[in-house]
């Protein structure tokens, strides 16, 4: 089987602001399964969504995504 590739930090960009995803979906007017896949990485945002959770959360893009991959 093949390893999930971590793509993203939203998850850890919300547990530093002390955020949840109920917040987060709240914010965004999506469901809350939507944001949990993109927490788990299970599924990811559009580029457009990532700018939009970056401003709801007052970080930069850059701080949403990993750097380096596996």
């Amino acid at each position: 089987m093949a390893e999930k590739r971590i793509l993203n930090r939203i998850k850890s960009v919300l547990a530093d602001k002390d955020k949840t995803n109920l917040w987060l979906a709240e914010k965004l007017g999506k469901n809350k399964s939507t944001i949990s896949k993109w927490c788990t990485n299970d599924q990811q945002p559009t580029l457009d969504t990532l700018f939009d959770i970056a401003e709801v959360l007052e970080v930069g893009v850059c701080e949403l995504l990993v750097t380096k991959l596996k």
